[in-house]
């Protein structure tokens, strides 16, 4: 009798093997499941939507590998131009890659002109969303090979600074089903082109204005847009009350607004606006108002189903805050950075009714105390981001609450909150789904404190120890071991940390982004220990450090091939 096994590839069906490589969602194990054999590699070609290329001289093959991608990013190929394109489309078969196209990231490609996206566009007609954001050469002529997108639904010009009325003319004639749009910092475009954009493109769900120097008649216009739902104009400086009173009585389903940093809007305006839209979800009116009206106050009683309101920089009062306990019950998301008047009791009276409340930022609110994180935590139990910058009366007792119960918690700020010790954090270390955390110039604490978040926050991506004294070897050593996820690491001044920490932090495969400026105790030793294992740094910050020789620069060079962005000069 045959006591030969079969295979067991040979009883897995391209079917199954398409279901299980569906469940892979890390970057990471889906680079494990190409590698395994090459039956593996093939479904992995067939089954991947998603291509973020970091080195255009291996786009060609990889388009030829890929040919069912719907998503295409060539945000970080900053040497993509005109004769890329004419390559690409000439070498690679583009009725294969091109046929399922339906998102485009193009942002910072400044290379590319006229010919190049009139080439890519034209083989990719499915095309439903175009990033062409922060492209310092995109002009009008470039908004006219956009134009020949049809179909488009979403477009991204944030920066393009070169664009004019006579370009946006284009793109609205041409792409009359868009449905999103963001003109942000695009400096040329004034009232008479988002006149035309409201006249043509009545599907407009999401418009975004900010920074440019339109006016209230802008606003006239855009009142006519009968499915807007989310308006952003930050910092535009000639939209004053008028132009939100025009909103008043249009935009019918405008759900979103945001009006930070408009120098001309008071609480007046925003009132109006309330008035004609009591179902706003979300207002951010940050640095935007000095002081909320009683006024304002009475209107917000209407928002019932307000779910996020931001008022940074403003005046408020106990008055306020109880107002909103009593009326906004759906609030998920409060900003209050920066806000003079915050005290324990207001505080108080906000999460007694806001018990939804998932993110709050407190940035600067000097005059709060364990009191008011100790009714935070004990109300605000689904509570997933709490920022706490220089709060510097919170103590240890806060973390002991947040630990105790807000368990869901992944975003903390402490930066400056100098209370803060080594007991604390091993009372926050029971938050173990944090992801971010910040203890920028949290003198207080050393190796032992962080050795207790290493333990316990094993998911934890982002991590800043700016000017932590007490930090070394050790505590990076802790870190490297417990927290594998982490991707962005901020070290400077941190003076403690040797070469013997860079040979820890090398153990962080997914670390990216790494500050180390003024660590004058490592050395070219140190950084070649840790560019050899960190192969996906892209930002590494090591200004000051004055004993990292030529050695640790061309390991540097030769191992960090994926490295955007790097700072080093000496004192």
């Amino acid at each position: 009798m045959s006591t030969q096994s079969t295979p067991i590839l040979s009883v897995l069906t391209e079917d199954l093997l398409i279901r299980v490589n569906e469940k892979l969602v890390q970057d990471s194990d889906r680079k494990i499941w190409r590698l395994i054999c090459k039956e593996f590699h093939r479904v992995d070609s067939i089954t991947r939507k998603t291509l973020r290329v970091l080195h255009v001289e291996f786009l060609p093959t990889l388009l030829k590998n890929y040919t069912n991608l719907h998503t295409l990013d060539l945000s970080v190929c900053p040497c993509i131009e005109d004769g890329t394109i004419i390559l690409l489309l000439h070498r690679v078969d583009h009725s294969m890659w091109a046929r399922n196209l339906k998102f485009l990231n193009l942002s910072r490609a400044n290379g590319l002109k006229f010919a190049g996206l009139e080439m890519l566009v034209g083989a990719c007609k499915g095309l439903e969303s175009v990033d062409v954001s922060y492209c310092c050469g995109f002009g009008d002529r470039e908004a006219a090979a956009i134009s020949g997108c049809g179909g488009l639904k979403e477009l991204r010009m944030d920066k393009c600074l070169g664009v004019s009325d006579v370009g946006l003319a284009k793109i609205v004639v041409g792409c009359g089903r868009l449905v999103r749009l963001s003109l942000k910092w695009c400096m040329e475009i004034s009232d008479l082109g988002v006149e035309l954009l409201c006249k043509k493109c009545l599907e407009l769900k999401f418009l975004d204005v900010s920074y440019l120097k339109v006016t209230s008649d802008s606003l006239r216009s855009i009142a006519a847009l009968p499915k807007l739902e989310d308006l952003a104009m930050v910092g535009c400086p000639l939209v004053n009350d008028v132009g939100l009173q025009f909103l008043e009585n249009g935009c019918p389903l405008l759900q979103k607004v945001d009006v930070s940093r408009c120098d001309c809007v008071s609480s007046s305006g925003l009132n109006a606006l309330i008035s004609g839209h009591n179902g706003l979800l979300q207002i951010d009116a940050g640095y935007t108002i000095s002081e909320l009206s009683a006024n304002f106050v009475e209107c917000m009683q209407e928002l019932k189903n307000l779910n996020a309101i931001i008022i940074d920089g403003a005046r408020v009062s106990d008055t306020v805050f109880q107002t909103i306990s009593n009326n906004c019950r759906s609030l998920i998301k409060i900003g209050l950075s920066k806000c003079t008047g915050v005290t324990n009791m207001g505080i108080m009276q906000l999460v007694s009714g806001c018990v939804n409340l998932k993110t709050i930022n407190l940035t600067c609110c000097r005059s709060i105390t364990d009191a008011a994180i100790s009714a935070i935590a004990d109300s605000c139990r689904n509570l997933l981001c709490l920022k706490l910058e220089s709060c510097n009366m919170i103590t240890e007792k806060s973390l002991e609450q947040l630990g105790s119960h807000c368990t869901l918690l992944e975003e903390l700020d402490l930066t400056d909150c100098f209370g803060i010790n080594d007991r604390g954090l091993e009372r926050l270390s029971r938050c173990s789904r944090l992801l971010y955390l910040k203890l920028g110039l949290c003198t207080n604490i050393s190796d032992t404190g962080l050795s207790y978040i290493a333990s316990n926050c094993s998911q934890l991506h982002e991590l800043d120890l700016y000017r932590c004294m007490g930090i070394g070897d050790d505590g990076l050593a802790a870190l490297s071991s417990g927290c594998k996820k982490l991707r962005k690491l901020n070290l400077s001044y941190c003076i403690e940390v040797t070469d013997k920490g860079m040979e820890s932090l090398g153990y962080l495969e997914e670390l990216s982004d790494l500050e180390l400026r003024a660590l004058d105790k490592i050395t070219g030793v140190g950084l070649t220990a840790l560019v050899i294992r960190c192969k996906r740094l892209t930002y590494l910050d090591l200004k000051h450090c004055g004993k990292v020789d030529d050695t640790g620069f061309w390991a540097l060079s030769y191992y960090s091939r994926n490295l955007r962005q790097t700072w080093h000069y000496a004192w």
